[in-house]
């Protein structure tokens, strides 16, 4: 089973940037969709971000809150997924999760594969 370490994280001001990154390890990535997902407190984890596998043609699903802030990204020789996220709001406060997902349905959702520590962001106001 593969195994998901997410980093990155931090404390930032509102408008600032982060980048966050996904390393796996015990198996390749490179057949798998993957997606970053967040969960706030109190509040369900949700898919904020999404991309294809392979090595060419990948596509992105992206959240509506996060479209043109944020950018997933996939290092396929490095097993490794980004997140960049730029211009940040308090309300993407969360713990932030990487995943292994399938296509279902017209949408994505996570695989039996466990779950990282997540890396957390707050946004200062």
């Amino acid at each position: 089973q593969v195994q998901l370490a997410e980093s990155g994280g931090g404390l930032v001001p509102a408008g600032g940037s982060l980048r966050l990154s996904c390393a796996a390890s015990g198996r390749t990535l490179l057949f798998n969709y993957m997606g970053w997902y967040r969960q706030a407190p109190g509040a369900q984890r949700e898919l904020v971000a999404a991309i294809s596998s392979g090595r060419v043609e990948r596509t992105t699903y992206y959240k509506d809150s996060v479209k043109g802030r944020f950018t997933i990204s996939r290092d396929i020789g490095d097993n490794t997924v980004y997140l960049q996220m730029n211009t940040l709001k308090p309300e993407d406060t969360a713990v932030y999760y990487c995943h292994t997902v399938v296509r279902a349905g017209g949408t994505y959702v996570p695989t039996k594969d466990s779950w990282g520590q997540g890396t957390q962001v707050t946004v200062s106001s």
